[in-house]
C-alpha cells in the first residue's frame, strides 16, 4: 500500500479554490497561482496526497499563466485522461493517488526536454523547498532537484 493516499481529512482541510480545481476540475485563474512565479529549488506535491508531481528542475516559465513543467518527477503518479470538456480534445493530468485534477498536458513545450507542457493549477499542489525535502520525507528525491550552491 501507498504512503500517498486521499483521505477526508486531507480533502475537508482544502480551501475553496483547492477544492474547486483538484475535487472538481476547476481552472484557477490565469496568471493568480501562487506557484506561477516560484524560482526556488524543490518539489511540487499533491496537495491532497502528498505525491511528488514535479520538480523545480523542470519548471519553465511558459507564458501561459499556469506552472509549466517539461515532465513529472514520478511518471507513475500520473494519470493522463482524454477530456472533451469545453468542445476542446485535451489532456487532463490527475494525480494517481489523491485522483485530484492537476490540469492539462500540451505537446508545445521545449522541443529540447521533450516537447510536453504539463500546464498545472498552483491550487492542486504545495511546495517543498529543497531545504526541507529530507525532513518532510522527500529525501529520496533530492538528486533530482539541483543544489543552488552547487
Amino acid at each position: 500500500m501507498s504512503k500517498f493516499s486521499k483521505d477526508a481529512d486531507a480533502v475537508n482541510r482544502l480551501s475553496p479554490e483547492q477544492y474547486r480545481v483538484t475535487q472538481q476540475g476547476g481552472t484557477e485563474i490565469a496568471g493568480t497561482g501562487e506557484l506561477l512565479h516560484n524560482e526556488e529549488p524543490g518539489i511540487y506535491v499533491d496537495v491532497v496526497s502528498g505525491e511528488p508531481l514535479f520538480a523545480s528542475t523542470d519548471k519553465f516559465d511558459s507564458g501561459s499563466g499556469w506552472p509549466s513543467f517539461t515532465k513529472p518527477i514520478e511518471p507513475a503518479h500520473v494519470n493522463e485522461l482524454r477530456d472533451t470538456s469545453f468542445g476542446m480534445v485535451r489532456t487532463e493530468v490527475r494525480s494517481v493517488h489523491g485522483d485530484s485534477h492537476l490540469g492539462h498536458v500540451f505537446p508545445d513545450g521545449p522541443r529540447d526536454l521533450g516537447g510536453l507542457r504539463y500546464c498545472i493549477n498552483s491550487a492542486a499542489l504545495r511546495f517543498i523547498h529543497r531545504d526541507d525535502m529530507e525532513a518532510s520525507g522527500y529525501g529520496a528525491y533530492l538528486p533530482q532537484v539541483e543544489d543552488p550552491n552547487g
